[in-house]
């Protein structure tokens, strides 16, 4: 088991250098223009293929990297250059884990590659899980698949919201209820191929933040895909199933803990896309600071500018060493017995909102203008405290888990 360290090894060191010249040379330059446009930015993606980082090799790397910091520092670096291109670099990595926690090897080996494609030819793949009901209460989900036995192949129906890379993508990975009767533990994942007849885009949204990255609705009407498509397969469906069954009748508190631990697990990897958005507004601001003079010296000389500007740093450090924490024990299997997962979503996520309304504020006029990319990095700072479950969902899972009351 690796033991907790805050000093990288060289090989991530060397990884840290080659994303943040990335970020610095490639996404960076190209932040502004795709922001105003709204649109998906292929051109940066396929750079991003080219160079590897757009791969299912690169984020495995990571991922597996023993001492959990492969992930949040990976995540770092590149939302610096820019959360809404950063993100629609990183999406697909949301439809890709769900194959690789959920798939068999077949199934793996099959959609996972069609998800990326090359360097010539790049694609993208969506994540469907949220609903217009069914955001944080999981449980309220309508989207049903329905198995015709006779066929072997499952019907989806349904709408599902906020779907990043949603009608565009070349693979969707859809969460469905296929047993309404035991809640969350009811509910299966499926595979929709390309091209799929009855899978169309809704709304895209035109989002405050983030813009970068492509956010829709996607319209399931009588989907039908083969019954391979069924993340598992059928029958460790069924197995789990029965098993969900039987805890329902017994008491559904082991169902809900294990629930709870696969998402505490992912919410520090939004922890430091945040942290990567607040250093990045931080370093603008403290360069504006000791640049720009007013009533003939630095601003920065001013205590009112250069204790926010302590405050600034010192939150973003403290975020880090929260979602270093939390990625270190999922990744070493410690138990978050106090929610830490969530911890460091909360305050990396309420952290970076705070900081770059701080930026703004230090460079004064200018920052409000599009002329410098604070006031950017403010609006794209505000997701962060919505996705992956609110600032008042973490509070509630970290209050219920130190009281010892089931999450729900």
């Amino acid at each position: 088991m690796a033991e907790f360290t805050l000093e990288l090894n060289d090989d991530q060191k060397q990884v840290k250098e080659w994303l943040h010249g990335f970020a610095a040379d490639v996404i960076r330059p190209a932040a502004a223009e795709w922001d105003e446009r709204e649109e998906t930015p292929w051109p940066v993606i396929q750079e991003a293929a080219k160079v590897g980082i757009y791969s299912l090799d690169f984020y495995a790397q990571q991922f597996f990297d023993p001492t959990g910091l492969g992930i949040p520092m990976a995540m770092e670096e590149l939302f610096w250059g820019d959360a809404g291109i950063a993100l629609s670099i990183v999406g697909t990595g949301l439809a890709a884990v769900g194959v690789l926690a959920n798939g068999t090897e077949e199934q793996i080996g099959t959609w996972i590659p069609q998800m990326y494609g090359d360097a010539d030819d790049v694609k993208v793949a969506a994540f469907c899980s949220s609903e217009p009901d069914a955001g944080s209460d999981v449980a309220s989900m309508r989207t049903r698949a329905v198995y015709d036995e006779a066929k072997d192949e499952w019907v989806l129906n349904g709408t599902k919201t906020w779907a990043t890379n949603g009608g565009i993508a070349n693979v969707h990975v859809v969460v469905a209820v296929v047993d309404p009767d035991i809640g969350s533990k009811g509910h299966a994942s499926f595979i929709v191929p390309p091209d799929t007849p009855g899978l169309s885009q809704g709304q895209k949204f035109k989002k405050h933040g983030i813009r970068a990255s492509h956010t829709a609705e996607v319209v399931l009407e009588d989907v039908r895909v083969p019954g391979h498509c069924l993340l598992g397969g059928k029958e460790k469906l069924d197995e789990r199933l029965a098993r969900a069954r039987e805890r329902a009748k017994a008491g559904g508190e082991r169902v809900k803990n294990a629930a709870m631990a696969t998402f505490e697990a992912s919410r520090p990897a939004v922890g430091a896309m945040a942290v990567g958005t607040a250093r990045a507004a931080y370093e603008v601001a403290l360069d504006y600071a000791k640049t720009r003079s007013q009533f003939g010296r630095p601003i920065i000389d001013n205590q009112g500018i250069a204790f926010q500007l302590a405050d600034m740093r010192t939150r973003i450090d403290a975020a880090r060493l929260l979602v270093w924490r939390a990625s270190w024990m999922a990744t070493t299997g410690k138990p978050f017995t106090s929610a830490e997962g969530s911890m460091s979503k909360l305050y990396a996520s309420e952290a970076a909102r705070d900081v770059t309304a701080q930026a703004i504020q230090i460079l004064g006029g200018n920052g409000f203008t599009r002329e410098y990319p604070v006031e950017r990095m403010h609006r794209d700072a505000a997701i962060y405290t919505i996705f992956e479950g609110t600032s008042e969902i973490q509070r509630l899972v970290i209050a219920r888990t130190l009281s010892g009351i089931p999450i729900r």
